[in-house]
């Protein structure tokens, strides 16, 4: 048995040493050559990458690799790691195959069932022309595929290990639904980003297919190797505004921003969340300044400090949801202090309507964390 596992790429990065891992050019075509493996050879749709992201790369293994029994897709920043947290060796991955049919990522739990969430950021026609498709060509697929959308459940990143036959058997039923696509839908119109919609359905479509299917499926972490450029950009910005106590300036910036990148708040692109504790520190700010005439920024303007203060918060929040508070936070709480600085009522709401939101524990957590506020 061997196993080969393709880090499809848009730019140069350093690759795993294990020679297993394959560094693939994705939309090679006319591009600069980076000195890896390309998607432009042989039976290739390396020219629809802008509509295709990583896919033009799994076309391209489909239809021209045949050296493995094994294949695995993943990104040049992400890679399926094992329980202690490092990337699968061979041997690994052929124990799993030998008793699941797919690796994949763990599933993603959205605030939102997916149809609402893609309908919200990106073209809903889209999906409705994705589903319709499916309709006709898979009938088989479509009742499961419907209860499916309206669930808040989904795979993300299209990264994936499986049995070359296995996955030569998915492109086959995936491609023809997107080529089917593209004479009903006009992409020309939308931004960079949001052309990539075949790339972004078919993170779903994989989850759809592998349940309908039936496949026994083995998930696993995700390693990230560094932080997207963009999302590095953004907290530096927001820093920015932070020291200079422009809370309006950050909010306008941060706006704008998830206007044309509404993914950067998705965990696989804000990976330690911190961009989501961001938005609260400018929520809550917005919110003292109107009540109190004062916020947190006047004792505190150092951006790793502000985000402690408020991850500090959220998890004394999240310890009351679960009834597993301590005597120790209940004293912070008391003290109306948390890593030397001041707590407000303010805040302490905010972070019960962002940590109670998707149950029915906010009136209680309220009541229990009033109790010790106000030693009622």
């Amino acid at each position: 048995m061997s196993t080969t596992i393709f880090a499809m790429t848009h730019k140069k990065f350093i690759p795993p040493t294990d020679k297993m891992y394959t560094p693939l050019q994705v939309g090679k075509e006319g591009k600069q050559d980076l000195g890896y493996l390309g998607d432009n050879t042989g039976d290739n749709i390396s020219h629809k990458n802008q509509y295709y992201s990583e896919l033009t790369g799994m076309y391209w293994v489909w239809k021209n690799y045949r050296k493995s029994d094994n294949i695995g897709i993943c990104h040049y920043r992400r890679f399926l790691v094992n329980d202690a947290g490092r990337l699968f060796n061979e041997r690994e991955i052929e124990g799993i195959l030998s008793h699941y049919d797919l690796i994949t990522t763990k599933t993603l739990t959205m605030r939102d069932p997916y149809y609402d969430g893609f309908s919200h950021n990106h073209n809903r026609k889209d999906l409705e022309v994705a589903l319709t498709i499916i309709r006709d060509i898979h009938p088989e697929y479509y009742d499961t595929l419907i209860e499916m959308v309206h669930k808040r459940e989904t795979w993300f990143g299209n990264i994936m290990i499986c049995k070359k036959t296995l996955y030569d058997e998915y492109c086959a039923w995936l491609f023809p639904i997107f080529f089917a696509m593209e004479k009903r839908i006009d992409v020309e119109e939308y931004d960079d980003y949001h052309k990539r919609v075949f790339g972004f359905i078919s993170e779903f479509l994989l989850y759809v297919w592998a349940t309908v299917k039936k496949l026994k499926v083995y998930q696993c972490k995700v390693g990230m190797l560094g932080e997207k450029a963009e999302t590095k950009e953004l907290k530096n910005a927001l820093a920015d505004y932070f020291e200079k106590k422009d809370i309006q300036g950050a909010k306008e910036f941060l706006l704008k921003a998830l206007e044309k990148r509404p993914d950067v708040l998705m965990e696989a692109s804000d990976l330690d969340g911190e961009l989501k504790l961001a938005m609260q520190v400018i929520t809550t700010c917005e919110n003292e300044y109107k009540t109190l005439g004062e916020c947190i920024l006047d004792k505190e303007r150092e951006f790793q400090k502000l985000l402690s203060y408020f991850r500090t918060l959220n998890e004394i929040i999240e310890h009351f949801r679960w009834k597993t508070d301590t005597k120790k936070e209940h004293q912070l709480l008391k003290e109306r202090c948390i890593n030397g600085l001041p707590v407000s009522d303010i805040a302490v709401e905010i972070s019960i309507l962002l940590m109670c939101s998707e149950d029915y524990s906010q009136d209680r957590v309220k009541e229990a964390v009033k109790g010790i506020l106000y030693g009622i």
